[in-house]
């Protein structure tokens, strides 16, 4: 499959990393073509990993995975272009995280919207699928890396993009536990997780660990 990646920091990275590791043919995009982390993610990526802009990760992606920051998020869709995510899956992975006053950041939009929604909003023929944002990203493409049944969520408008989606985590990343949390709306929890995990990353000492539902 080819599958556009948008953004070139840890996530991109680790996400593109892993689907090319796969077999599928994977663009990263960045605001400049010839941005220095993606051309570096190319070489040591082979023959599947290739880069350009935004507009060329989603013009190239039968999907695209959403891996900017939060605070970028809207501005690095915008030049993806419209068009180009047009009635295509889009997983967005961003946290609107507010670092202007250092550590711990805050959330720049909670409780009443989310980031997920707003995406949704500024592109409602696109499929968006909120989902692995509540996880480090070297959890997110290998749920392995903890033991049992521990949980990853997905929040969208679109009933068959998620059913996608909970397959890629499932078949691809080996995510055994995927709980639907209902339309995009829903997204406004899971990003607010982000405080509580943030302040667990510095009590546990680890960025590798999750949540898990028990019944």
């Amino acid at each position: 499959m080819k599958i556009g990646v948008l953004g070139t920091g840890m996530v991109g990275n680790a996400i593109g990393t892993k689907l090319v590791q796969l077999g599928h043919e994977v663009k990263m995009g960045a605001r400049a073509a010839n941005n220095d982390k993606a051309v570096a993610w190319v070489k040591a990526g082979g023959a599947g990993a290739s880069q350009g802009t935004f507009a060329d990760a989603a013009a190239f992606g039968e999907i695209v995975f959403n891996c900017t920051s939060g605070s970028g998020a809207l501005t690095a869709l915008e030049q993806a272009g419209a068009d180009n995510l047009k009635g295509k899956v889009l997983i967005d992975i961003a946290n609107p995280l507010d670092f202007s006053r250092g550590m711990p950041p805050s959330l720049s939009v909670c409780n009443t919207d989310s980031l997920g929604e707003q995406i949704q909003r500024a592109f409602p023929e696109v499929k968006v699928v909120k989902s692995l944002n509540t996880v480090n990203c070297n959890l997110m493409v290998n749920a392995a890396l903890l033991p049992g049944e521990h949980v990853i969520f997905v929040s969208g408008n679109d009933a068959d993009a998620k059913a996608q989606v909970t397959s890629i985590l499932k078949d691809w990343f080996g995510w055994k536990s995927v709980i639907d949390r209902g339309d995009i709306t829903t997204a406004r929890a899971t990003e607010m997780m982000l405080p509580i995990w943030i302040s667990l990353m510095g009590k546990v000492g680890t960025p590798l660990f999750n949540f898990a539902l028990v019944k």
